[in-house]
C-alpha cells in the first residue's frame, strides 16, 4: 500500500520512496527512509495535507507525495531502547586549551585577525534566539518554518574580532530550497572560519542529519546542544562526554532561551577557530554495515577518484564525494570529470545499489540514520513523551480539528482584526493623528506668525504634515497588527494555518502559507507584502505579492463609507460593501488561475514542513518584531512617501507656467486629471475632478475622500452632480482593484527587486481595475441601469 492508504492513528513501515530530484532527496533528508515507522496523526480539515510523526517529530505532506511512498502497515509499539551505560567518561577536552589539548600539527592563527563564524541548524531549533545572545542585535524569533531567509550579520558581544552570519534554517545541504542554496554557498564560496552548529536537544535524531553533512565539510565546528532545559525536565538527558568523544567536536550543552552556556559556547568557539580544530571524525559509514559494507566500499571509491579535482576546485573531499554518490549534479559540475571517470563513477553507483537493494540517495540517507540511531543509542537516555508535546496535541484537537479548525481561525483572526481595526489600533491611531494634528496647527501657526512665504507655508502644512503625516498615522494600527501576528507566529499556530489552508490555495497554485499575507492585505499591504518573506519559494512569494492588493485594505474604507452613505439606503450599505469585499477576492483567484498558466507555471512547492510544538511566545521576540515594523515604516515614511506627498503638493499648487494655481482647475495637477480623464469617460466618470483624485489616492487611499471634497468646495453632497447610484458602484469597483498606494508600491520595489517591477504592478493593477470596472458599466448598460 502507498502511505496514502494509511489510517488515521496507524503506524507503516516505509517500504520504498518514490519521485525523483530534489523534491525526493528533500523527503529522505527528512527521514523518510526505507525502514523508518512512520504514524499518520491526522489529515487536514479539508483532507489535505496530512499530518506524520517519525523521528520523533510531526511532519506535513500532500496526499499526492504520500501516494509515492511504499510502505507495510504495522502495530504501533513502543520504542524500545538499550538503556545507556552509565559510565564515567573523562572529558574530551576538545576546543579547549587544557591538558587534552594537542598542538601537534597545528599553525593557530594571529591573535589580530579577525574571525568569521557561520551559524546552522535546522528551522526551529532556537538558531536566531542563539544569534541574538550572540550578537544582541535585534533579530525577529519566531516558530514559523523558514523565518530566517536572509543571512544576518553581527558581532560577538565581548569580542570585536569576531563576526557572526546567521545561516536560513535548512534539513540538509542539498540544494532543495532556497535556504539550503543559500547555506551551502555560503560555507562552500565564503570558508568561514568556524561553524556553530546549534541542534534542539529534545529531537537530537533528526537535527544530527545536517550535522554530519556540516562536519564533512572539515571546518573547525562546535555543536551547540540547545533546549537541554527540555530534555532535563521531561527525565533525560544527553551523555555530553561521550558524545563529544565520538563526534570528535566539541559538544557544549545551552539553553538560547535563558542565555545559559553562551558564554562557554563562545570560548569553544574561539578556539577552535584561531587553532583550526577540524573536526575529529568525518567518516560515518560502517565496514561492517549489513550489506557487506557497499556504502563504506563506495564512497571510500568516490572518494579516491575525485581527489585530484576536489582538490583543484577547493572542495572538502569527503563532502564532495557523499554529494557525488546523492547524485548532485551542481558538485559533479564543478568537479568536471572526464568521461572515463564518470563511466567509472556509474559502475560505482550500479554496484552500491546492487548490494544495498536501495537507490543511491536512499543507500546514502540509510548510512546517516543508522550512524544516528547507533550514536543516540550509545549517549541519549531519552525522556517521555515532552509537556510541550503533550500540551500541542491537546491544543491541536481543537485548532485543526476536522470541525473545529475554520470556526477557530474565523474567530481568532476575527477577534485580531477587531482589536486593531476596532479597539487599540483605531484608538491609538486616532491619539496619534491628534497629535499629528496639534503639531500641525502649532506649525501652521507659528509659521503665520513668522510671516514666511506662503509657498513655503503650504509646502510645509499642505504637502509634508497632510502628506506624512496622514500616512503616519497608521502606524499604531500597523504596529498592534503585527503584535497579535508576532504572537500567533511565536506560539506557532501560524505553521497550523498554513496546514488547515493548504489543500483551498493550492488549487489555485499557491501553498498554505500564503494564506497568512493575504489574510494581513485586508488590514494593510504594506504589512501584508513585506509578510511574503516568510514564504520559502520564490514563485510562491511573487505570486502572493502580485495578489495581495486585490485583498480590500482598510485605507479604502473611507472611499467606501463616503459613497455609500451618498447614493444607498441604509440597508444596503452593508450588501454594497460585503460585495466589493467578494468582488476582490473573485479577482484574485481568477489572476492567480491566469498567472498559474502563463508567467508561474507549474504547482506550488510541497507542502513538507515541520510542525513545531506551541510555545510561548517571548516578550523579547515580540517586542524586536514591532520595532522591526515600525523602523520599516518610519524608513519609508520619511523617504519615499515624502517625495511622492511633495510631489503632489507642487501639481496641486503650481499650473503651467509654474506660478502658483489662482484655483484648483488651474493646477498642474488639473492638467494631468483633464489629461486623463477621457479613460475615464467609457466607465461612466470622465470628470477631471474624479481622476485628479484618482491620482492623489496613489499616496494614500484616504486621499480619493479628502481630494473630491476639497475639489467640490467641501460639500459631499454635490457628488450626486459627478455620479448617478451606479457609476459610483463602477468608480468603487475601480477604486477596489487600482493601484496601491505608494508605500505598498515601495514594499513591493523593495521585495521584488527593482522599480521595474514595481512599475509592473502599478500598470497591471491599473489594467484590471478599468477593465472589470468596464465590465461591469457595460452589464449596467445592458440592463439600463446607468
Amino acid at each position: 500500500m502507498t502511505l496514502k492508504e494509511l489510517q488515521i492513528g496507524k503506524s507503516a513501515i516505509v517500504d520504498a520512496v518514490g519521485g525523483a530530484g530534489a523534491l525526493r532527496q528533500h523527503f529522505l533528508d527528512m527521514g523518510l527512509i526505507p525502514g523508518a515507522e512512520v504514524t499518520l496523526v491526522k489529515l487536514a480539515p479539508m483532507g489535505d495535507p496530512m499530518e506524520l510523526r517519525i523521528h520523533g517529530y510531526e511532519l506535513t505532506l500532500r496526499l499526492d507525495d504520500a501516494a509515492q511512498i511504499t510502505v507495510t502497515p504495522t502495530e504501533k509499539t513502543p520504542a524500545v531502547h538499550a538503556p545507556v551505560a552509565e559510565k564515567m567518561v573523562e572529558h574530551p577536552g576538545l576546543g579547549e586549551g587544557g591538558k587534552y589539548h594537542t598542538k601537534e600539527g597545528e599553525h593557530p592563527l594571529p591573535e589580530d585577525k579577525t574571525l568569521t563564524f557561520a551559524l546552522a541548524g535546522n528551522q526551529n531549533c532556537g538558531k536566531t534566539t542563539l544569534f541574538n545572545q550572540l550578537t544582541g542585535s535585534n533579530q525577529h524569533v519566531g516558530n514559523f518554518p523558514g523565518v530566517t531567509v536572509d543571512r544576518k550579520d553581527g558581532v560577538i558581544r565581548g569580542h570585536a574580532e569576531a563576526t557572526v552570519t546567521d545561516l536560513p534554517g535548512i534539513y540538509s545541504l542539498s540544494p532543495y530550497s532556497s535556504e539550503e542554496i543559500v547555506t551551502r554557498d555560503f560555507l562552500l564560496n565564503t570558508h568561514p572560519d568556524g561553524i556553530i552548529n546549534i541542534v534542539d536537544a529534545s529531537n537530537i535524531e533528526r537535527n544530527l542529519y545536517l550535522t554530519m553533512q556540516l562536519m564533512e565539510l572539515n571546518i573547525p565546528l562546535v555543536l551547540a546542544l540547545n533546549m537541554m532545559d527540555e530534555v532535563r525536565a521531561n527525565g533525560g538527558t544527553i551523555m555530553v562526554n561521550e558524545l563529544e568523544e565520538l563526534l570528535g567536536v566539541p559538544v557544549v550543552p545551552i539553553s538560547a532561551a535563558k542565555n545559559e552556556g553562551i558564554d562557554e559556547l563562545v570560548e569553544h568557539a574561539l578556539h577552535v577557530a584561531r587553532h583550526r580544530e577540524t573536526p575529529g571524525r568525518i567518516d560515518f559509514c560502517d565496514a561492517g554495515d549489513g550489506a557487506g559494507g557497499a556504502v563504506h566500499r563506495c564512497v571510500h571509491a568516490v572518494s579516491h577518484l575525485i581527489e585530484d579535482h576536489a582538490a583543484r576546485t577547493g572542495l572538502p573531499l569527503r563532502f564532495a564525494a557523499t554529494k557525488l554518490v546523492e547524485g548532485d549534479t551542481l558538485i559533479e559540475s564543478a568537479l568536471d570529470l572526464d568521461a572515463n571517470e564518470t563511466e567509472l563513477l556509474g559502475h560505482t553507483i550500479a554496484e552500491l545499489e546492487s548490494e544495498t537493494g536501495l537507490d543511491r540517495e536512499a543507500a546514502l540517507a540509510d548510512m546517516r540514520f543508522n550512524f544516528i540511531e547507533r550514536l543516540c543509542d550509545k549517549t541519549v537516555v531519552r525522556p517521555g513523551e515532552s509537556r510541550e508535546h503533550k500540551r500541542s496535541v491537546a491544543i491541536d484537537r481543537i485548532l485543526t480539528g476536522k470541525y473545529t479548525a475554520l470556526p477557530c481561525f474565523i474567530g481568532i483572526m476575527a477577534l485580531v482584526f477587531w482589536l486593531t481595526f476596532g479597539i487599540i489600533g483605531a484608538g491609538l491611531s486616532d491619539l496619534l493623528t491628534l497629535g499629528i494634528d496639534a503639531l500641525t496647527n502649532l506649525t501652521d501657526h507659528a509659521l503665520t506668525v513668522y510671516g514666511i512665504n506662503p509657498v513655503v507655508h503650504s509646502l510645509v502644512i499642505d504637502g509634508i504634515f497632510a502628506g506624512v503625516g496622514s500616512v503616519l498615522s497608521f502606524l499604531p494600527t500597523i504596529v498592534t497588527l503585527f503584535f497579535f501576528l508576532s504572537i500567533l507566529e511565536d506560539t506557532g499556530y501560524m505553521a497550523r494555518v498554513a496546514f488547515v489552508m493548504d489543500q483551498l490555495l493550492r488549487r489555485i497554485g499557491l501553498s498554505g502559507r500564503s494564506f497568512v499575507p493575504m489574510l494581513i492585505g485586508f488590514g494593510c499591504s504594506v504589512p501584508a507584502i513585506m509578510a511574503t518573506r516568510t514564504l520559502s519559494s520564490d514563485r510562491d512569494r511573487k505570486m502572493t505579492i502580485l495578489l495581495t492588493p486585490f485583498m480590500s485594505c482598510s485605507a479604502k474604507l473611507p472611499i467606501y463609507a463616503l459613497f455609500t452613505t451618498a447614493f444607498f439606503p441604509r440597508q444596503w450599505r452593508a450588501v454594497v460593501m460585503i460585495g466589493l469585499y467578494i468582488t476582490g477576492i473573485l479577482c484574485g483567484i481568477l489572476y492567480a488561475i491566469l498567472l498559474k498558466f502563463t508567467k508561474y507555471k507549474g504547482e506550488p512547492v510541497p507542502f513538507v514542513m515541520e510542525l513545531p510544538n506551541y510555545r510561548f511566545p517571548s516578550a523579547r521576540s515580540v517586542c524586536q518584531l514591532i520595532w522591526e515594523k515600525a523602523r520599516d515604516f518610519l524608513q519609508k515614511a520619511f523617504t519615499i512617501i515624502f517625495v511622492a506627498t511633495v510631489l503632489i503638493w507642487f501639481l496641486q499648487t503650481f499650473d503651467m507656467r509654474l506660478n502658483v494655481a489662482a484655483s484648483a482647475d488651474k493646477s498642474l495637477l488639473a492638467a494631468i486629471g483633464s489629461f486623463i480623464a477621457p479613460l475615464f469617460r467609457p466607465l461612466g466618470f470622465g470628470d477631471w475632478r474624479v481622476s485628479t483624485a484618482l491620482i492623489t489616492g496613489f499616496t494614500a487611499k484616504e486621499s480619493v475622500v479628502s481630494t473630491l471634497t476639497v475639489l467640490l468646495g467641501g460639500d459631499t453632497a454635490a457628488l450626486t452632480t459627478l455620479f448617478t447610484p451606479f457609476t459610483s458602484i463602477v468608480f468603487l469597483v475601480f477604486t477596489l482593484l487600482y493601484t496601491p498606494c505608494v508605500a505598498a508600491i515601495a514594499a513591493v520595489k523593495r521585495e521584488l527587486g527593482g522599480a521595474r517591477a514595481a512599475a509592473g504592478v502599478v500598470l497591471m493593477q491599473c489594467g484590471i481595475a478599468w477593465i472589470v470596472a468596464f465590465v461591469v458599466h457595460c452589464v449596467g448598460t445592458v440592463f439600463g441601469l446607468v
